[in-house]
């Protein structure tokens, strides 16, 4: 069995999109702007849910007979809807105020997430009290950590393994040493993890800050990089090399640039951990010059046809690191770029295109219906009123 078909399997399984919860995700949106996410925009339509998926997208007001088919109707009354928002990588995990954390990210517009950090027994359980409905929340992809730095490749192996029965599909979470580049040690275990990987059905996934570990990423066998390097310039060449590879990457963009008014309202910028910025910058190189970096990287990257999706890389407030990514996405990108980035690229990361990403027949019916156009500008993006996963509203702050 392939890993694709496997993970689409855990999938179906994990999203309880079975019978016996059909009649309570069949739904008809109406009258809305639909961003379909593969380019095509439709001014006026209706998507039609039925089992949780998308039956149908089109142009024109729903029919009488259409509204009335069962299941609710929602009259988006000319505002847009979108595919659910994927973050590709965020810090989540069980805890005392998981229901507060996970309600927030749905208000915010999130359906599904990649967790970034933690152990993965912690995001297994986060995953499983929302699948079972004990909290409402995003879909939860657990994902799994490697120290590539301590142990042996046989360590590596074995971990590689473990994490693999427990039902993890995303494996590393490990960053390579980026300056001169990752140690001996560090890639002779990275190419042990990556070789038991394929055997695993797992991916390994790399946080790769420098054009050096990137590379040695790629080299190694690596085809997910959670990070764009923030020390030094990736070349137009090492670019294409990681796209040649079939190489997919991730945003995390916001990472160096200053926050204001999310941990303290004094008009003081500060790293996206609440301290100073920028002196408290994870291994900072300077002055935050890793914001200009990660910028003109992202876009190196994008040109040279990377396939280059969307994550945050924080824990900190959904709908301020929501703001804060796409103010620093919207730089180097335009609107109809960060649509394909946060949709049908960030479904490909995760390695869920057949599902996600985009709003079409067959597709999980994960859906965003914003007050404004996101076209004309991110802003509408942290503007949502009602966020549907699989067919089900999960908030409603119309």
């Amino acid at each position: 069995m392939t890993k694709r078909l496997a993970f689409a399997l855990l999938f179906l399984l994990a999203s309880g999109l079975g019978a016996a919860r059909a009649a309570a995700q069949d739904l008809v949106l109406t009258n809305a702007r639909i961003i379909v996410g593969n380019g095509t925009v439709i001014d006026q339509g209706t998507i039609v849910v039925r089992g949780g998926r998308i039956a149908s997208v089109s142009p024109g007001r729903a029919s009488p007979a259409g509204r009335n088919a069962g299941g609710q109707t929602i009259d988006a009354h000319g505002a847009t809807a979108m595919p659910g928002f994927i973050d590709a990588h965020r810090h989540v995990n069980t805890g005392a105020n998981e229901k507060e954390q996970m309600q927030q990210l749905l208000d915010a517009g999130y359906t599904t997430i990649l967790s970034g950090g933690g152990p993965a027994e912690g995001n297994i359980t986060l995953r499983d009290h929302i699948e079972k409905g004990v909290i409402k929340g995003p879909r939860i992809i657990p994902s799994g950590r490697l120290d590539l730095a301590r142990g042996t490749p046989d360590a590596m192996r074995a971990e590689v393994r473990r994490l693999a029965a427990l039902g993890v599909k995303f494996v590393g979470e490990q960053a390579l040493t980026p300056k001169p580049g990752p140690t001996a040690k560090e890639l002779e275990n990275l190419r042990a993890a990556v070789e038991e990987s394929r055997n695993a059905g797992v991916w390994i996934q790399i946080h790769a800050v420098s054009p050096q570990s990137m590379m040695a990423a790629v080299d190694a066998g690596v085809t997910k990089l959670v990070h764009t390097p923030h020390f030094g310039w990736v070349s137009f060449d090492d670019a294409k090399r990681v796209a040649a590879a079939g190489v997919k990457q991730l945003s995390t963009i916001g990472f160096g640039v200053p926050v204001f008014g999310v941990f303290a309202d004094d008009n003081m910028p500060r790293f996206r951990d609440g301290k100073p910025w920028p002196e408290s910058i994870l291994d900072g190189d300077g002055r935050g010059q890793e914001a200009g970096y990660k910028a003109v990287n992202a876009r190196t990257s994008w040109d040279a046809g990377v396939i280059y999706g969307y994550g945050t890389d924080t824990n900190y407030s959904p709908k301020a690191g929501l703001e804060h990514e796409l103010k620093s996405l919207n730089l180097m990108f335009s609107m109809r770029d960060i649509v394909k980035l946060m949709g049908p690229n960030t479904a490909s990361y995760i390695e869920m295109s057949d599902q996600l990403g985009t709003l079409e027949s067959g597709k999980v019916a994960d859906i965003v219906l914003l007050g404004g156009n996101p076209l004309d500008g991110y802003w509408n993006l942290l503007n949502p009123k009602v966020v549907i996963k699989g067919g089900l509203v999960m908030s409603d702050q119309r």
